[in-house]
């Protein structure tokens, strides 16, 4: 439920605050602020444009996913397509862009699953997840420095993956939940096709 016209109880607001940090595309904040009760706090979060993932699926029913380095975490990891948005850019935009640049495929229909926020506590960040499908293959078109793996896995391998630790990418086990309960027939996804297209996969 989200009805934040009864939320006043909870709200906080900000007095004041500083940017500790700009990065490349991340800002750190240091805001303070006064609580529901009256009390007086600090918050700390990052600023982050925002970012979309894709989950492609391939005709015979497959997910196509990329495997790659997270240095934060210093491990290898599996996930769908994703990438932060440039400025200006639609988060339609930046699925079509992120899918050819990390996989090499196009998509001939695209659908909207949600928008989630994964980490609400400490970033303003939010992550559109759409769905492609009617791919047609192509050459990946990676940034300098970006060293991606292309995978093709099933479903019931995803949700293997998913049991034990080899899915611990929240995007990616969200678009799987996604992706199980539109395929079970209780989520919609609303196709489009591709706005350089216009055929229906």
């Amino acid at each position: 439920m989200n009805d934040e016209t009864n939320d006043g109880h909870l709200r906080e607001r900000r007095t004041g605050g500083r940017t500790l940090l700009e990065g490349g595309f991340l800002e750190v904040h240091r805001d303070d602020v006064v609580l529901p009760d009256g009390s007086a706090a600090t918050r700390e979060y990052i600023r982050h444009p925002g970012a979309v993932a894709v989950v492609p699926l391939l005709d015979d029913g497959r997910v196509v996913l990329v495997r790659q380095y997270r240095y934060p975490i210093a491990r290898t990891i599996v996930e769908i397509p994703a990438g932060k948005r440039d400025a200006g850019e639609s988060t339609l935009e930046c699925a079509r862009r992120e899918l050819r640049e990390e996989t090499g495929f196009r998509a001939r229909e695209w659908a909207f699953a949600c928008e989630i926020h994964n980490a609400a506590a400490y970033s303003s960040e939010s992550i559109w997840i759409y769905f492609a499908r009617g791919l047609i293959g192509g050459e990946q078109k990676l940034d300098d420095g970006e060293f991606v793996e292309v995978m093709k896995l099933s479903e019931a391998e995803l949700d293997a993956l998913a049991m034990g630790d080899g899915l611990p990418d929240v995007k990616t086990r969200i678009g799987l939940h996604w992706l199980q309960r539109w395929r079970a027939g209780a989520w919609p996804l609303a196709w489009q096709p591709d706005p350089e297209d216009g055929e229906p996969a």
